[in-house]
Parts: C-alpha cells; structure tokens; sequence
C-alpha cells in the first residue's frame, strides 16, 4: 500500500465531494496493495485472528478459505464444509457454489454468514456458522437467518454482520430488486430475533450489493457496491458509502443524497487493469483500516485487492 501524503490526500477528500453522477474515474485511484501466493478471490471478508495472521472466507464449493501471517502472502485453506452443505442445494440448485460469507471474531469463536442463491434468482438464503478455531472442516451449522422467495421483493445474499454501541447486532443484506436491508439478531444465538425488515439503501431496483458497515468515530458508515460484477473485464462494480449517527439510518452522502434514494459517494472504481473493483470488507489492524475486496484482471480472472483506508478531516473515508 502506497502512503499520502498529507497534500494528496486532502486532495483526493477534496475530490470526493463530486456527485455519483459524475462517471467513475473522473480521477485516479491508488492500485491494489501488493499481495502474492493464492489471491484469486471472489467476495472476500476478512478478519484478524487473535492468535496472530489472518482469515479470508470468500465464494466458493462449500466457502473457501485462506489464511495470511503477514497480509501479504496467501495460501490456501481447504473450505468450511469439505463434507458438503446439504442444508443449502435447495437454494442453490444443487451446486457446491456458496456466497459472500462475512467472517468475525467474537465471545471467543468465529462467525460466519454466508448466502446461498443461483444467478439471477431471489429464491436465497442467508446461514450461520460458528466454529472455535476458523479452519476447514471445524464449522457447526448453526441455522437458518433469513431466506427470500421469488414473490418477494428482496434479495436475501451478501450478509454482512455489525454490533453497535449498545451490544445490539444487525445484519445488512441484500442487492437488486427494492436495495439494501436490515434485520435484528440475537447476540446469544446469531439468528433473527424478530421480523422487523428496515431498507437501508435502494436504487429503484438498480445495481446495489455488498453491504459492509463498520463504527469509527461518531458515525456507522455503509460500503456498498454500485453496478455490475460477475461480468470479468466487463465488470463495472465500484465501492461507494454513506453515513449515519444511527447503524438503522437514514444513511447519506458526502453530499447529503440519501442512500434510499440511490445516493453514495465513490470512493474507488475501474481503471487501467483493475476491473470492477467491489465486494468490499473493511476492518482495523494494528496499522490502519484496511479495505479488503475483489477485482477483475484483463483476463476476466478476480483477484484479491487490499489498500489502506484513511479518514480525511470531514470524517470521509478515502483509499490509500
């Protein structure tokens, strides 16, 4: 990861205030980080484990994993479930194929949930998994959060998990059809705990996904990605957020566009050789906060892409 300077960086935040009308790179973005090893990646959430080094959980037969010791070099870990996820086929048409876990570390075991879908379909599901150490084959099933059918209007993937100041936790979720939702958990069992559904951000039905919220400050930003992956090269994904005092909103702008009403702020696209860049995670490390997502080389083959996230004077965060 490249350091700001000072200048440059208040530069880009200068930059930011621009509207999401204007095309994506209207200026240009700092370059994935340097990582080797196994980073073909797809939908990537991380997390640090107390032990030391890192976790990936991202798409793949069964949930893919790979671990890092110094958030540079990869290798790969096998899968949560090599025995398979018979629990997910009805949703997934049979595939080993499961989705966009979000992977945390929390009352001394790690959680996961993770979708499971077809292409194009919002017949889905969102489980839950524990396990006591995060490796391949030591995941418990620990139930279904929510599922979504084809008469709804609402797309139950991309579930990403946040506990607010009070101890609360919530889940995000969601993409396409009526935007991004939320629901309430359990923190004693990490499953829904009643049937509230709040609409966190929406694009009249246009290309919302990845739902991503973190606490920093006084506000709870929301990372979600605007427009089209999945296509390789052609992908047109892009990491965009907004704002709030409340982790149930109203979430808006650098601009004051409301997030319900197709509103965020771009905060990194396409350009060059990075395609798509989207599916975004962010979390704190020792050093910075770093967001974590995937891109699309020439070749259409995603990769894994890590900056550093800096916060400019306005509270806005900025890619490093």
């Amino acid at each position: 990861m490249r350091r700001l300077t000072k200048q440059l960086a208040f530069l880009l935040a200068g930059a930011l205030a621009v509207t999401t009308a204007l095309a994506p790179n209207a200026w240009s973005y700092p370059g994935p980080g340097r990582v080797t090893g196994d980073t073909v990646v797809h939908d990537p959430s991380v997390v640090k484990r107390p032990g030391g080094g890192y976790l990936v959980a991202h798409t793949g037969d069964n949930i893919a994993l790979k671990t890092s010791d110094d958030r540079t070099a990869f290798r790969n870990a096998g899968s949560a479930f090599p025995g398979g996820a018979p629990w997910t086929t009805a949703y997934t048409g049979g595939s080993k194929n499961l989705w966009a876990p979000d992977i945390s570390y929390r009352n001394g075991q790690y959680y996961m949930y993770y979708s499971a879908s077809s292409f194009g379909s919002n017949k889905s599901a969102i489980f839950l998994a524990t396990s006591p150490s995060g490796n391949s084959g030591t995941w418990t099933h620990r139930g279904l959060v929510i599922e979504s059918r084809s008469t709804d209007d609402f797309n139950a993937i991309d579930p990403d998990l946040v506990v607010d100041d009070q101890g609360r936790w919530w889940l995000s979720f969601g993409s396409f059809w009526s935007g991004i939702k939320q629901i309430a958990l359990s923190p004693s069992s990490g499953l829904r705990s009643d049937s509230s559904l709040r609409a966190l951000a929406g694009r009249g039905g246009g290309p919302i996904e990845a739902p991503n919220m973190v606490k920093r400050g006084n506000y709870y930003y929301l990372f979600v990605s605007f427009d089209y992956c999945c296509r390789g090269a052609q992908s047109t994904y892009r990491v965009m957020v907004g704002r709030s005092t409340s982790v149930n909103g109203p979430f808006r702008d650098r601009n004051g566009a409301a997030m319900t009403s197709g509103g965020g702020t771009e905060i990194l696209a396409s350009q060059g050789s990075i395609h798509g860049p989207g599916h975004q995670d962010v979390f704190g490390d020792t050093d910075h906060d770093i967001l974590v997502y995937h891109y699309y080389a020439d070749d259409g083959t995603p990769f894994l892409g890590i900056n550093w996230l800096i916060w400019d004077s306005a509270g806005w965060p900025v890619v490093s």
